[in-house]
């Protein structure tokens, strides 16, 4: 495997101090990739270490290549970024539109603004910037990549997944392992779930994985389409990273019809919402319990200092948060914190069946004011992006986690964050998330700090378009009546699209979608520092 870096030549490496800053770059790559893309072959190992970097890397090949192949320690997220579109409506203004009562949406549903797209950007779209992004603001050459997994439930082709289509982005690199995971809002979690166990495998070739996880969130016309949004998260995946997993997870399946997508010609999906929500907090409790149970039996919402939950709206999020303090209480009744068992009293798992709560508003009531502070400390600045984005579906939970690492950045070192992940009919999974600082090996992108400082969520958000809820209503019209339509030309103009994102230009006779990246417009530094 070759690489672009500089050749240091010589006796042997002069000390640090004294090296070019590239020459130092150059080493510290070479360990990584020995470390990550050779350590099963010595002779290779030392080969290429000394062909990017010079003796003194070819005596750290030696060594690396020596030890005894060790299995990956750490698996989890090297690098992310999020991708949405540069329009959002205002739940304010939807409010209006509406006519419903003040705060219906906004506090109702706990939703600020909405982002959406017209007919220029499709789930293969999004997702392909998604990745884009990915790959250029890190620096990562598609040659590194041997799998590539997508999460999405916005289907617009029975057989061709969207992973096919961001091969486009992967040069000549058709060795990628990886196809779409389809289950409602799970399949990014589902992804990467495959991708850490591909690396944690005898079949891992050393190189990274990317997944992205994204969706067009749409409803028809009535009280469910303020919960839209649209979003795409894409994520470097490897060992001694900066937000490794738990090896200690929990899942919970069943069937039901709580949402689905039983219409192909149609992107609405049929919503049983009363019975999603009692499923996906049925599904809080038995994932939380028994995660506990692996992690710390004698545990509580103490044990975690963050959270992160699919968010198809933030009032379940918050919801959520007040069932994992009832949990502590059922968990503990008479061990249980004083204020806990002031007010869940008449709760008690003796009289009160667990199971026959989910819809209890007095419960509710209860939950909502004693979880308050515990919300705002651990949640809230996973919750703050969504929010502004509204349900992405499978990019949800990970939009959470973007949010979180740009809130807190290098703050999150040595915590532990608790991740809850839902997909109606319906399967989820907890687990955490333990941030880290990695090895002096790693790149030194490959951090909390540095990706928080790459995403740079608050100047993106702040660029955004407002439009009015009758352009809003327009585009989803627009979406609604060109969907599977062929042969198609977009009528939305290019200039609703982010510059450096991908767009539909055409849909040929034979479905065949064509898509474009959008340039990046050059910026006159003069004139912005003047301005």
């Amino acid at each position: 495997r070759s690489f672009a870096l500089p050749v240091w030549s010589g006796p042997g490496c002069p000390p640090a101090e004294e090296r070019p800053a590239a020459v130092t770059a150059a080493l510290a790559r070479a360990r990584t990739a020995v470390m990550l893309s050779l350590r099963r072959s010595a002779p290779l190992a030392r080969s290429v270490a000394r062909r990017v970097a010079g003796p003194c890397a070819a005596a750290s090949a030696r060594s690396l290549s020596s030890a005894p192949s060790a299995r990956p320690e750490n698996v989890g997220i090297l690098a992310m970024d999020v991708y949405f579109p540069q329009r959002c409506v205002a739940q304010k203004d939807l409010e209006v539109a509406d006519g419903v009562s003040e705060g219906k949406y906004r506090i109702g549903l706990g939703q600020e603004r909405m982002a959406f797209v017209g007919d220029r950007e499709d789930v293969n779209s999004i997702c392909m910037s998604a990745v884009s992004n990915l790959l250029t603001k890190f620096n990562i050459d598609p040659d590194q990549v041997g799998r590539l997994e997508v999460g999405t439930e916005t289907i617009i082709d029975k057989s061709k997944s969207t992973k096919t289509h961001i091969m486009e982005l992967m040069g000549s690199n058709s060795n990628i392992e990886g196809v779409t995971c389809i289950n409602a809002c799970y399949g990014g979690t589902a992804s990467i779930l495959n991708s850490i166990a591909w690396i944690e495998s005898s079949a891992w070739d050393g190189r990274y994985a990317i997944v992205v996880a994204g969706d067009i969130a749409v409803y028809a016309p009535g009280p469910a389409r303020p919960t839209g949004g649209c979003g795409a998260v894409a994520m470097l995946i490897g060992p001694d990273a900066p937000l490794p997993f738990s090896t200690q997870r929990h899942s919970h399946a069943e069937h039901c019809w709580d949402f689905y997508k039983p219409e192909m010609h149609s992107e609405y999906p049929a919503v049983d919402g009363h019975l999603s929500n009692t499923v996906y907090l049925r599904s809080v409790d038995v994932c939380y319990n028994n995660l506990l149970d692996k992690m710390a039996p004698k545990g509580s919402v103490d044990t975690f200092d963050y959270m992160c939950f699919h968010s198809p709206y933030n009032k379940l999020v918050v919801k959520s948060v007040g069932r994992l303090l009832y949990n502590d209480f059922v968990r503990t009744p008479t061990g249980a914190k004083p204020e806990l068992t002031e007010a869940l009293s008449q709760w008690h798992p003796d009289s009160v069946a667990p199971s026959t709560t989910y819809a209890d508003r007095g419960l509710d009531s209860a939950l909502k004011k004693i979880s308050a502070a515990v919300y705002k400390e651990k949640c809230a600045p996973s919750a703050a992006l969504s929010k502004e984005l509204g349900n992405s579906y499978t990019g949800a939970l990970w939009v959470n986690l973007v949010s979180l690492v740009s809130n807190i950045g290098a703050g999150l070192v040595g915590k532990n964050v608790f991740m809850f992940s839902y997909g109606s009919g319906s399967v989820a999974t907890a687990f955490a998330v333990h941030p880290r600082t990695p090895s002096s090996q790693q790149n030194p992108q490959f951090t909390c700090e540095a990706i928080a400082e790459t995403i740079d969520l608050q100047n993106r958000l702040a660029a955004r378009t407002e439009l009015s809820p009758d352009e809003f209503s327009a585009a989803l019209l627009l979406r609604e009546t060109s969907h599977g339509a062929a042969p198609y030309v977009p009528t939305e103009s290019v200039d609703t699209v982010v510059p450096g994102a991908y767009y539909i230009d055409e849909i040929n006779s034979s479905h065949h979608r064509v898509y474009m990246q959008k340039p990046v417009e050059e910026v006159d530094e003069r004139a912005s520092a003047t301005s």
